[in-house]
């Protein structure tokens, strides 16, 4: 399978070096400084993947759909309006967008949707996340993934951080950001009882797993039909348009 990779930076460069130990995947080119300047100049490929940043979307976005290209979406940052375009473009094209490609981090908002569907609550929940003292935004967008997974309905307040006296908890969930050194994420959800304390909880040791997740959600787009996906539908659902399971 031959792949588009916008961005070429750390992320970029290891979708490439994954992609490098096997014989399922090849990157076709690159979009980037010192790269090629847009996607429409690379040719021949079956599938695109988007690490880089929101200012890139439009360009990404309009010649996928052009090109009736399949697309996995990994830039974090982006707006409102942009997460609008995505899915209007997911009418045309089959698209799966994620805040976290991680197969473990998947599993882990699938864990965590279950433990506050069956706790309620009788039990307090806060998240937690670490990263890199480079990461720009917080809490991360894994973090906010799994705030919607124990929170779908936005029933309960958000609490980023705790700081003078913010008085006795009440319907809320604490959201916290750790930043330092080169840590490639960490993340929990606390379930805290009566009595008794639950943790789930991912640690990404290596940015890899991020590609090997996003080259499984590309394998899982150019056997999909139009529409937008994640990662739990690539895990998950593994549908394809001919209703066959991707193996």
């Amino acid at each position: 399978m031959k792949l588009a990779v916008i961005g070429n930076g750390r992320m970029g460069q290891m979708i490439g070096a994954v992609c490098a130990k096997g014989n399922e995947f090849e990157v076709a080119g690159y979009v980037g400084p010192d790269a090629c300047a847009s996607l429409g100049e690379i040719e021949n490929v079956d599938a695109a993947i988007d690490f880089s940043y929101p200012g890139n979307l439009e360009m990404v976005l309009q010649n996928a759909m052009e090109r009736r290209l399949p697309l996995v979406i990994g830039t974090t940052g982006l707006s409102a309006e942009q997460g609008e375009a995505i899915r209007a473009a997911s009418d045309m094209i089959p698209i799966v967008w994620a805040n976290n490609f991680s197969t473990g981090v998947t599993v882990l908002a699938r864990l965590a949707r279950m433990a506050a569907a069956a706790l309620g609550d009788d039990f307090d929940i806060e998240i937690t996340e670490t990263h890199h003292n480079q990461k720009e935004d917080a809490p991360s967008g894994t973090a906010k993934m799994l705030l919607s997974a124990v929170d779908p309905n936005g029933e309960y307040a958000v609490m980023n951080g705790r700081e003078g006296r913010p008085g006795k908890r009440g319907r809320e969930i604490g959201m916290h950001a750790l930043r330092g050194g080169t840590v490639a994420g960490e993340h929990s959800v606390h379930f805290f009882g009566q009595m008794e304390e639950i943790e789930l909880r991912h640690r990404a040791d290596s940015r890899e797993i991020f590609a090997r997740g996003a080259l499984r959600a590309a394998a899982f787009a150019v056997k999909a039909g139009p529409g937008l996906y994640d990662m739990e539908d690539v895990l998950f659902s593994r549908k394809t348009e001919n209703n066959t399971d991707l193996k």
